[in-house]
């Protein structure tokens, strides 16, 4: 059964005792799958994500040829162990200059990006593709460090759709900006070895660095030949439990399992900023959790300055914008300037609202935690958390301590939907 349009989310009265299994982190599943296309040999993930954004990165290893298989897990309903067979560098299948392979990579940016560079070590030619809102995102850096490197592609704006001719590993040097996004020099680094490539990282943003240590931590120790690699759990998806636990005074009555501890991930760093400083960086703090932040700010103590935010406003939407909109919406004081956002504390109860996720997974899922302290909350398109966390609200609805056991109405008609009808598929 699928989500209704429109979600309500009745305040929690007490704080349960509960420990959340969160998904595998996507981030590194991304990045795994890729790694593990060019390895030479057998490859199992274990605890990998199984979401939109993943699936999508599977179905377009599976159209240029590499064999995937897929088992449940019985950890976490939203994971899956991937096996996925390399070739050692090779691309199974190529299309032709009349007739690319398409790759449809909806609103996934990682996939867009990473497969940007993988196509270009196979022979043939490949068209990316993707939804409207990833043909507005940027890729100029990317195709640019590509075309360095010899290959060529062919964009009439430097954005997808985008056709690229693969010429196999070619030794070169290329310079990549991640003033944008870090995705650019991941997707580089996660191909340099197989490519050849001497992949050199410019641009200033601090706040990108994080995602591109990751990347160089992750090729270091993934298995070149073959093996078993597992994906700890997703450290922004796990912010939720965190902010929900200090927004209802929990202290620590809901914890999340297997925290990561491997400091690949930034949003790792959640629980130090609890309770909120005056100020959080986007470039210096945190990553994707820094709108869960947000959330919590109106009952921070004093206004919180949330600064550096340049690149929310190129992602699944402009989600400086839609933070302060939404908020406001609640009754909340936010300031725009620029791109930071001060958001004051509540000067009183605040009050619900219907709010409009703009297909965003992490605006949807932030301000369901919000709902959990604010009578009348309504998400509105609440499905579109299947893009990382799809089994999202089946966590807030499950009785403790798997869940939060948090009562969720169709925003319609306001009849109670019990947690095995919540999964967003």
């Amino acid at each position: 059964m699928s989500l209704p349009a429109i979600l309500e989310v009745v305040p929690l009265a007490a704080t349960p005792e509960a420990e959340i299994t969160v998904p595998g982190s996507k981030s590194l599943t991304n990045r795994a799958l890729v790694l593990a296309a060019l390895a030479a040999g057998e490859t199992e993930l274990r605890g990998a994500l199984w979401s939109e954004d993943t699936e999508i990165m599977v179905e377009c290893l599976r159209e240029l040829g590499f064999l995937v298989t897929v088992a449940p897990d019985p950890a976490e309903p939203a994971n899956r162990t991937l096996t996925v067979y390399g070739q050692g560098g090779r691309m199974p299948r190529g299309g032709t200059a009349s007739q690319p392979l398409e790759l449809y990579v909806g609103n996934a940016g990682t996939a867009a990006r990473f497969l940007a560079a993988l196509v270009c070590l196979g022979e043939g030619a490949y068209r990316l593709h993707g939804v409207s809102r990833m043909h507005e995102r940027p890729q100029a850096a990317l195709f640019a460090a590509l075309r360095e490197l010899g290959y060529r592609v062919e964009s009439p704006n430097d954005r997808l759709p985008a056709v690229f001719f693969g010429a196999g590993p070619r030794r070169g040097t290329c310079r990549v900006s991640v003033t944008e996004s870090s995705q650019f020099a991941s997707a580089l680094l996660l191909c340099a070895r197989v490519g050849g490539w001497e992949v050199r990282v410019t641009g200033s943003n601090a706040g990108e660095q994080p995602y591109v240590e990751m990347t160089r931590q992750l090729v270091a120790v993934f298995p070149e030949t073959g093996g078993r690699f597992d994906i700890e759990a997703d450290a922004s998806s796990g912010s939720y439990f965190m902010a929900a636990d200090w927004l209802l005074g929990g202290a620590g009555r809901v914890r999340v399992a297997r925290w990561p501890r491997s400091g690949w991930q930034v949003d790792a760093r959640f629980p130090r900023y609890l309770p909120l400083p005056a100020a959080v960086s986007r470039a210096r703090d945190l990553g994707d959790s820094i709108l869960t932040a947000m959330v919590l700010a109106p009952f921070a103590a004093h206004p919180v300055r949330f600064t550096d935010l340049a690149r929310l406003r190129v992602q699944e939407c402009d989600r400086v914008a839609a933070m302060r909109a939404e908020l406001t919406r609640c009754g909340v004081r936010v300031i725009e300037e620029g791109d930071t956002l001060t958001i004051h504390p509540a000067a009183g109860p605040l009050h619900g609202a219907d709010i409009q996720t703009y297909a965003d997974h992490r605006v949807a899922m932030s301000f369901a935690i919000l709902g959990l302290k604010v009578p009348g909350l309504k998400i509105h398109n609440p499905a579109c958390v299947r893009k990382t966390f799809p089994n999202f609200f089946q966590k807030l609805a499950a009785p403790p301590p798997q869940g939060l056991g948090a009562e969720l109405r169709d925003g319609h008609t306001g009849r109670r939907l019990e947690p095995g009808t919540l999964l967003a598929d």
